[in-house]
């Protein structure tokens, strides 16, 4: 039998016909992700299985360093076939890794191979992969088809002028590419040079001479009806913890008139001016009923040698452990208390936290749809399927599994689909294995819709978004870019 068979991960009778019934034909709701829209837009061609599977993925690259391999196979100048060598040689090495069953994974889903990958294996593997790389099936948009993706939400700066995505709308694609709203420089007073850097591009995106305080807010609304205008419903931010020291408009405005100066701004200043922003975001997502996700807890860039060699995104990222709760639980407060807290997911990245974000979200709970305030699947860290399930068991306890929107890819890699595979079996695991025990009725037609649900058509109502398959509408003609 190959490793990758149609049971995997599957340990019980009940297990294997909660997911080949009900699990495994849904289709991808994909509703955050970092793949690139210029790719899917040009419905790129990936000209060897370096491109698509090896070229900016930080999570192989880790692996391979653990594994002594030189940086000239991971980022530096080695030649592509030389790279998945390199790689090749790491994955026997990655047994209890979830990498290694990402990579036999991905191998049998796209390429049909269920040889394991090693040295020997492969010049084999290497060559048949190129081979299915070089038919349309496999394109950008091949995989999307292939994978029956029926919205993908990019993850997109506010001052990106979203060609791609109109670009992608305009081609009659069956799946829907739309953008996500990303303000995280908006908040960074504290690295004054980037952030007037920032600013510029702001003002020009939105024609708007950013002259104080005022008119950055007004450039900012501006793009974020822009984005609306795209089809966009989702904010997204990626924060060490929620900012809480509120402040007034004219102690936030001080402070930006100081980073605008390129002067120093204090610590105390920046939580001051980023629990400002954050507020503001917060109040602009819920007026046009966005969705806003919060990325919390992820220590980035902890080796600064390397960042300063590589830069950011390239395999120094760590787990954080700042205190989350009161910070949290301030913010949407604030927002809950001006009738402005949009729906929430809130990822969080350091299991010690579980518990904490899923108690949390039943304090916001408000009745208004199912699952407004919603604690996001395992993230980053946390993708693989012991911290899939640990997130699952603390929802489970603390709040309503069967309302949970799912997995994402929150993934730069095209191979990244069979994420969703992953989880499926994950979950379906669980559950049957609670069915057996006898910890939940074994009635089929009780939790068969739960996991069908679970899989595609919880994100599917909770977003609402308002085009094509998702809203049940007509589809309408993008706006174009001034």
């Amino acid at each position: 039998m190959p490793f990758i068979h149609e049971d995997f991960l599957l340990s019980t009778k009940t297990a294997r016909k909660l997911y080949h019934q009900y699990a495994e034909t849904e289709p991808i709701f994909d509703y955050h992700c970092h793949i690139s829209p210029r790719d899917v837009a040009a419905n790129r061609q990936f000209k060897n299985l370096f491109e698509i599977w090896l070229e900016g993925d930080h999570y192989k690259w880790r692996a391979m360093r653990t594994n002594g391999v030189a940086e000239c196979f991971c980022t530096g100048q080695a030649g592509p076939f030389d790279k998945f060598k390199a790689w090749a040689a790491t994955v026997p090495h990655a047994l209890r890794n979830p990498l290694y069953h990402w990579t036999h994974l991905e191998l049998k889903r796209y390429f049909g191979i269920t040889d394991l990958l090693d040295e020997k294996t492969a010049d084999k593997i290497w060559k048949k992969a190129n081979e299915k790389l070089a038919t349309p099936e496999l394109t950008a948009q091949g995989i999307l088809k292939k994978f029956k993706v029926k919205v993908v939400c990019t993850t997109d700066d506010p001052v990106d002028n979203l060609e791609h995505h109109r670009a992608f709308a305009s081609q009659g694609h069956p799946t829907k590419m739309l953008p996500a709203f990303r303000p995280d420089w908006a908040l960074t007073v504290n690295q004054p040079a980037g952030f007037n850097k920032w600013v510029e591009q702001l003002a020009a995106a939105s024609n708007i001479d950013i002259n104080g305080f005022s008119a950055f807010l007004t450039a900012l609304r501006k793009r974020h009806d822009f984005f609306h205008a795209q089809g966009c419903r989702l904010s997204d931010h990626g924060l060490n913890y929620c900012f809480s020291d509120f402040c007034s408009d004219k102690a936030a405005a001080a402070i930006f008139d100081k980073a605008r100066r390129g002067e120093f701004v204090s610590p105390p200043e920046h939580g001051q001016f980023a629990s400002f922003m954050m507020l503001f975001f917060g109040q602009l997502d819920a007026k046009k009923s966005w969705t806003k996700q919060l990325h919390i807890g992820a220590l980035r860039s902890a080796n600064t040698r390397r960042l300063k060699q590589l830069g950011p995104d390239t395999g120094f990222d760590s787990i954080g452990d700042w205190p989350q709760c009161s910070a949290l639980a301030a913010y949407l407060d604030r927002l809950d208390q001006e009738n402005s807290l949009p729906k929430t997911i809130i990822y969080n990245v350091n299991p010690a936290d579980n518990y904490a974000c899923a108690a949390m979200i039943g304090n916001f709970q408000d009745g208004t749809i199912p699952g407004k305030i919603q604690f996001g699947s395992g993230w980053w860290f946390l993708d693989q399927k012991e911290a899939m399930e640990w997130q699952m068991n603390a929802l489970s306890n603390l709040g309503l599994l069967s309302r949970f929107i799912g997995m994402i890819t929150d993934s730069r890699s095209f191979m990244s689909y069979p994420r969703h595979e992953y989880f499926r079996r994950t979950l379906c695991n669980l559950i049957g294995r609670d069915m057996e025990s006898g910890l939940i009725p074994n009635e089929e037609k009780l939790v068969g819709p739960m996991i069908r649900n679970i899989c595609y058509a919880n994100a599917k109502q909770y977003m609402a978004f308002p085009t094509g398959e998702t809203a049940g509408g007509s589809r309408r003609s993008p706006v174009r870019a001034k």
